[in-house]
């Protein structure tokens, strides 16, 4: 078990993200799924809010995140939630109002409980090899680990 971000590529389309969490599988699920916890740690860093964290969990709702930045500019992500399994796996979609990538991402999110920790995996399945490289090779593995260290200040408070 590692506290730390591992990512690396699978097959030609995919990226795994993986991270333990010193947190009960139930609480890592709510904060992936309510409002209220996610505002406090996804891509909040550096000046950027979360004023718009809409979610509609059910298999064909929708969810719609939009983040400000400091010079007010914004950044607005959607998607279909395509497959829910309590506590365990999320299946959605994902699509950038301004993309920074080509093609379409689904991402495969599972949570498994190791003794009170739980680990988080992303699997990330892009449109083709060139898209998943270009992903691998810009920024997004730094926001993941930053917002991950924040999920995880956010869990150590949820606990106390």
């Amino acid at each position: 078990m590692t506290d730390r971000l591992e990512i690396k590529p699978l097959g030609d389309r995919e990226i795994v993200m993986s991270r333990d969490f010193d947190a009960p599988r139930d609480l890592v699920w709510d904060a992936y799924t309510k409002p209220e916890l996610l505002t406090r740690w996804l891509g909040v860093r550096g000046g950027w809010t979360f004023p718009v964290c809409e979610v509609d969990l059910q298999v064909g709702g929708k969810y719609r995140w939009v983040w400000r930045g400091p010079d007010g500019a914004e950044m607005g992500v959607g998607g279909l939630f395509k497959e829910i399994v309590l506590h365990e796996r999320l299946v959605v979609t994902e699509e950038f109002d301004e993309p920074w990538y080509e093609g379409d991402n689904v991402n495969t999110i599972t949570f498994s409980d190791h003794g009170g920790k739980t680990r988080v995996t992303t699997t990330m399945r892009l449109d083709s090899t060139a898209i998943r490289d270009g992903v691998l090779e810009g920024p997004m593995a730094g926001g993941v680990e930053e917002s991950y260290d924040q999920l995880a200040s956010v869990l150590a408070s949820e606990q106390k």
